[in-house]
């Protein structure tokens, strides 16, 4: 029988916030056991640092170059908005194999199109924040006589033009019961016994999804997870003494829009603080969520996932939320995955993908993950087997606020950032962990960085990914077998084929039959090079 699978799904949520990724200091027993008896992924990366993207890359298993849903509805910059019609998504594939399926909490794949259109159970939450104003959450609240949503001790910056920066935090006047997150794990554990309630009487398996909409900025917690961590505790972020020297101009606007310097540091420490509060409020709820598995006798026929859509800057770089920078910060995320009848404990090195997470899925229902074409299953993984797998991985962005095109490869030491308008990035993250220092222009490195450019750039011409076009005329590629100006007007110098290599008129075309071009006339002085230029029919 197909096995359930419980989904669980957080917001711009950094790795070094959980237990289970090495950080001391964390309050995260849920997701620290649920790797404890499951498979983490240490190089678990986003294919896109924005919301939206990522998100439909998940329903998909498509990149977003491919999907072409490359921005935010908020912070649109004329992409598409929605799927096309007739897109594959993974929801519909279980439906149609007898699955109930249910997504609780942020949507934000698409604009027109909610979840309850891909074929979803569950409230209709649109939005990139919680929407403390949905209809259903007030019920909520009215039902148990909770108090509404209201903040105070505001956290903001000063923005380059004078005015007031986005607000980055706040505390919460609402107990526990009536947050946002505590009424979402709520209708998840309600979504969760109608499923099993179905399952017990004829065997219906599950597909149900948990998405908060944090740990995202603004950090809007209660007091008891607002004042949880010390700030004097907070060790920053080494890559908080970011110059921006050598990097890509457009990280400074970056930290002026974020106000960063706007802030005494005491502020991005308590900052920090908060952010690991809310990290600690997720957890909690998800604890509920699975003591409700346990308790309705579903854990040893579910699996269960754990990870994000991208992450988060808090302060690194002297940043915040997520943008066009592709450090490890917001591509580097936390990945769990537990497979009944796994190996407990599991930590795996390969490079994967919330991408792999599609084909992942399908495979553990029992159907085929070829629509999922950019995506790759990881139960062999899980299941600790020894696969040829990739030693590197593609991300790419598209812009946020305005198009910003992005190409990253990232493998076991180093990492090329290529930035189409500006300087090129390369990191030595074995002696640069923290990738405050770009090497792209240093003569040492000028192996490192043809080999991965040219790595590159063949992954995305596999891929379909046109981005290749710029690099084949910019940077040393390698051997290329067509024309990068696509004149097709010099077969001299990339031949397109057998018969213009033979010079022979195109496959079709007989030379005798085209029309002579007009001839123009150039100084001998311009083609000294070519001292006997031939005319060409077209």
């Amino acid at each position: 029988m197909p096995s359930n699978i419980l989904f669980l799904m957080t917001d711009q949520h950094r790795a070094d916030t959980l237990g289970a990724y090495g950080n001391a200091l964390a309050a995260t027993p849920v997701l620290d056991e649920l790797a404890r008896t499951g498979t983490r992924f240490d190089r678990w990366y986003t294919p896109t640092a924005i919301c939206t993207p990522a998100r439909a890359s998940l329903l998909t298993g498509q990149a977003p170059f491919r999907h072409r849903v490359l921005a935010n509805h908020e912070r649109n910059v004329g992409y598409l908005e929605d799927l096309d019609e007739g897109t594959f998504t993974f929801v519909e594939a279980l439906r149609a194999e007898g699955y109930n399926t249910g997504l609780v909490g942020k949507w934000h794949a698409g604009t027109e199109k909610q979840a309850a259109d891909f074929g979803f159970d569950g409230p209709d939450l649109p939005g990139w924040h919680n929407p403390v104003e949905n209809e259903d959450y007030l019920g909520y609240l009215r039902e148990r006589d909770l108090p509404p949503y209201a903040i105070s001790d505001r956290i903001r910056g000063t923005l380059p033009n004078g005015g007031p920066g986005n607000l980055l935090a706040a505390r919460l006047h609402q107990p526990v019961e009536a947050t946002f997150e505590h009424y979402l794990a709520t209708r998840t554990i309600e979504l969760l016994e109608r499923y099993a309630a179905d399952g017990e009487r004829d065997g219906t398996p599950f597909f149900l999804e948990l998405n908060f909409f944090g740990p995202h900025l603004p950090y809007i917690v209660p007091d008891e997870y607002f004042d949880m961590f010390d700030p004097e505790d907070i060790e920053l972020p080494k890559s908080i003494s970011e110059t921006f020297e050598g990097k890509p101009p457009v990280q400074r606007n970056y930290s002026a829009h974020w106000t960063f310097d706007t802030m005494p540091i005491e502020v991005t420490r308590k900052l920090i603080a908060i952010y690991w509060g809310y990290v600690a409020l997720i957890d909690m709820e998800i604890g509920r969520v699975m003591e409700a598995l346990e308790r309705l006798g579903l854990v040893d026929d579910t699996a269960v996932f754990f990870t994000c859509d991208h992450g988060e800057f808090t302060g690194a770089h002297r940043l915040h939320d997520k943008g066009p920078a592709m450090y490890e910060d917001i591509y580097r995320t936390p990945g769990i995955l537990r497979i009944p009848g796994g190996p407990a404990g599991q930590v795996r090195t390969e490079f994967v993908s919330l991408l792999d997470c599609t084909a992942t899925i399908l495979d553990i229902a029992g159907l085929d993950s070829s629509p999922a074409v950019d995506s790759r299953s990881l139960v062999p993984l899980v299941a600790g087997e020894q696969v040829e797998w990739d030693a590197d991985i593609v991300c790419e962005f598209h812009g946020h606020h305005f198009p910003y095109p992005q190409r990253m490869l990232r493998e076991d030491r180093y990492k090329l950032v290529v930035n189409p308008d500006s300087v090129n990035e390369l990191y030595d993250l074995e002696r640069d962990p923290d990738e405050l220092q770009n090497v792209y222009a240093h003569p040492e490195m000028d192996a490192v960085r043809g080999r991965m450019m040219q790595r590159l750039y063949r992954v995305l011409r596999d891929r379909g990914d046109k981005f290749y076009h710029w690099m084949t005329t910019m940077y040393d590629v390698g051997e290329v077998d067509y024309d990068p100006t696509q004149s097709g007007l010099d077969e001299t110098t990339y031949q397109a084929d057998e018969r213009a290599a033979a010079g022979l008129a195109p496959a079709g075309v007989e030379a005798t039959d085209a029309p002579e071009p007009d001839a123009v006339e150039v100084p001998a002085e311009l083609v000294a090079s070519d001292p006997e230029p031939e005319r060409r029919t077209a």
